[in-house]
This record gives C-alpha cells, sequence and structure tokens, in this order.
C-alpha cells in the first residue's frame, strides 16, 4: 500500500542549509572583529573637502561683471591670420582669391576688394598670380605681404612590392 501523502523534502534540507551559512557568517564576523588590535588606526577619510583657488575677475567676468582692469593682448603677425587656398588669376594680375581668414572657412575675394573686414585689419586684395595673393592697407599702393599657396609634395612612384608568404615549416 502506497502513502497517500509525502512531502518535499527540498524545502526543509533548504532551509537549514541557508540557517547553518548565516551561523556561520555570523560567527565568521564577530571572530574577526573581536581580534582585531584595538590600536589600529582607522582607515583614512575618503574624498575630503578640496581647496580651490578662485580667480575674482575671471570669476566676475564669467558672472557678466566688468573688469576695470587694463586688459593687454597681443595681436598675431598679420600674415599668419589669413590662408590663401586657391587663386584664379589672368596676366594682367586681376582675377579672385580662395583666402580663409581667422580658420575660418575659406571666401572668394575679388581684386581691390577688402578682404576680411575691420576685424582682420581692414586689408585689401590688391593683385593675384599663379600661387599667389598681395594684401596691402586700403588707401595705400605699398604691398603689405604676399599669400604663398602651400606646396604639395611631389608624388613618388616605387616599384610594386613582392609579398612573401612565411614559411610554414
Amino acid at each position: 500500500m502506497a502513502l497517500p501523502y509525502a512531502p518535499a523534502r527540498w524545502p526543509s534540507a533548504t532551509a537549514t542549509v541557508v540557517l547553518w551559512g548565516a551561523a556561520a557568517a555570523s560567527i565568521v564576523f564577530w571572530g574577526l572583529r573581536l581580534t582585531a588590535p584595538a590600536d589600529a588606526a582607522p582607515p583614512p577619510a575618503v574624498g575630503g573637502p578640496a581647496i580651490v583657488a578662485v580667480d575674482s575677475t575671471t570669476l566676475s567676468r564669467f558672472l557678466g561683471g566688468v573688469s576695470t582692469d587694463p586688459v593687454v593682448t597681443s595681436t598675431p603677425d598679420a600674415a599668419s591670420r589669413f590662408a590663401l587656398l586657391g587663386v584664379v588669376a589672368d596676366t594682367d594680375g586681376q582675377g579672385v582669391a580662395l583666402i580663409a581668414v581667422d580658420g575660418k572657412p575659406p571666401r572668394p575675394f575679388r581684386v581691390g576688394g577688402s578682404v576680411g573686414g575691420r576685424s582682420a585689419g581692414g586689408y585689401v586684395l590688391q593683385s593675384v598670380g599663379p600661387r599667389a595673393a598681395t594684401l596691402g592697407a586700403a588707401g595705400t599702393a605699398a604691398p603689405a605681404f604676399t599669400l604663398q599657396m602651400p606646396t604639395r609634395p611631389l608624388a613618388v612612384l616605387l616599384p610594386p612590392q613582392v609579398l612573401s608568404l612565411p614559411d610554414a615549416n
């Protein structure tokens, strides 16, 4: 005759293992806690307050204040502010030059036209030639400087190299 009801064994076995594990963990914790030396220094504090030096003029400028201190700015060399990227010229020195001012995208400028406006110093494109453009101050005939297009290195053709496969030995 078979028993009508047989209870499962795994719930009581699992509960027993969990209780014995908790008892063992408690014994290990308190054992380590009680055997630790009493004169041990506490661990150092992590992330204390940081000391930051504040520049009051920069902070006031950031918050919208106006500085009363005289500001000394250095102006870069005028020729270094311009980059000549292209030239379309005829034999009479007339044409168009593609010039980038202060690192901005390049724009075309005609001979006789103002290059960059007042912020660029009021220069005028005086003439263009093959791979060059001459700029001068507005209202003067003397050229201030000449921009040259960057030279590209010539391509060097090398003989094709034969690839060798490593030996399988």
